[in-house]
């Protein structure tokens, strides 16, 4: 693993991980969809640095470097679907 490249990765994935959950229920709800959806894009964008920055060192994770590649376009695709519920 890359040590060093944000503080308190631990952390950092617990809470991103529970903002994703708390925002996906968010989505279910008229009066906080169009919130969640905003959270979960400004989520994705926040994460997307670290996403690059695992496919380029990709050597040093257990996951292969086609699936941490593909990651990234896959990312830009759920930005544009949480976009859509931004719409009334």
């Amino acid at each position: 693993m890359l040590n060093g490249f944000l503080p308190y990765p631990i952390a950092l994935n617990i809470i991103s991980g529970a903002a994703e959950i708390i925002l996906a229920i968010g989505l279910c709800f008229t009066a906080t969809r169009k919130f969640s959806a905003y959270g979960i894009i400004a989520l994705l964008i926040a994460i997307f640095p670290a996403n690059i920055n695992m496919a380029l060192h990709a050597s040093e994770w257990s996951f292969s470097a086609v699936a941490l590649y593909v990651r990234l376009p896959v990312q830009l695709l759920l930005i544009w679907w949480a976009y859509v519920y931004t719409k009334d």
